[in-house]
């Protein structure tokens, strides 16, 4: 297991959050950044700068794509890629509030393909994360790119279980986000991840109480979660 990391807060606002990111070893399957939700007017070299660190480590580092639930449309989200891939280099990309019913399946099939194609042009392998929120119909685990499953509260997801279908798909296609998690219940929750088969995670204290963005930093727990994902990864899973 590992953790995918949606950093959302400018590096001005959070520069340890972005260091410790940025320092090598760091168990990281991905991170992704939102300038302005997109890539922004232009480029902000300080974004350039603490991408570009991550990125060294061998971290696949992701522009932030909104896709407003497959209202978004088609050219807009392209324009917002080009001007990632341009200033940034990024490595993939984050569809943010991505489609989850079958009727925009088709249309966010194509856009996958049109981001997979830019990806291609920059000699990278490409890295694809649809971040839907909850589990969407079943056909979207067949655009190979990472579902995010799961993005919400601890008091949610202690009950949260995985439909049947995704049993069908190895566990690097799922990821989980997990906000207002206290450190006591951290083992519980890896436990949970990698029950119901997410390989990424991210898990944090912070919470969105009064509009608050739980993902603006890192946990005060990051450094206990690490060493406890380390230790799941050798314990088995629970049983029911």
């Amino acid at each position: 297991m590992g953790f995918g990391v949606p950093a959302y807060a400018h590096p001005l606002v959070a520069p340890a959050e972005w260091a410790e990111l940025a320092r090598p070893g760091a168990p990281l399957h991905w991170a992704a950044f939102d300038v302005a939700r997109g890539p922004g007017s232009r480029r902000d070299p300080l974004y350039g700068e603490v991408v570009g660190r991550i990125r060294e480590n061998g971290v696949p580092v992701l522009g932030l794509l909104d896709a407003r639930r497959g209202t978004r449309p088609y050219a807009e989200l392209v324009s917002d890629a080009a001007g990632y891939l341009e200033w940034y280099r990024v490595d993939g990309f984050y569809l943010d509030r991505a489609p989850i019913d079958r009727a925009d399946a088709p249309e966010c099939r194509r856009l996958v393909t049109a981001l997979r194609t830019m990806l291609a042009d920059t000699g990278r392998p490409p890295h694809l994360v649809l971040g839907h929120g909850e589990h969407p119909w079943a056909g979207y685990a067949e655009l190979d790119a990472q579902l995010v499953t799961f993005n919400g509260p601890w008091t949610r997801y202690r009950w949260s279980q995985a439909p049947e279908w995704t049993a069908a798909y190895p566990r690097d296609r799922f990821a989980h986000l997990v906000h207002g998690l206290p450190k006591s219940h951290l083992e519980t929750a890896l436990r949970i991840a990698r029950w119901q088969g997410a390989n990424t995670v991210c898990l944090t204290d912070r919470t969105d109480r009064d509009g608050a963005d739980p993902w603006a930093g890192l946990p005060a727990h990051w450094h206990e979660t690490v060493r406890l994902l380390a230790k799941q990864d050798r314990v088995p899973p629970p049983t029911m």
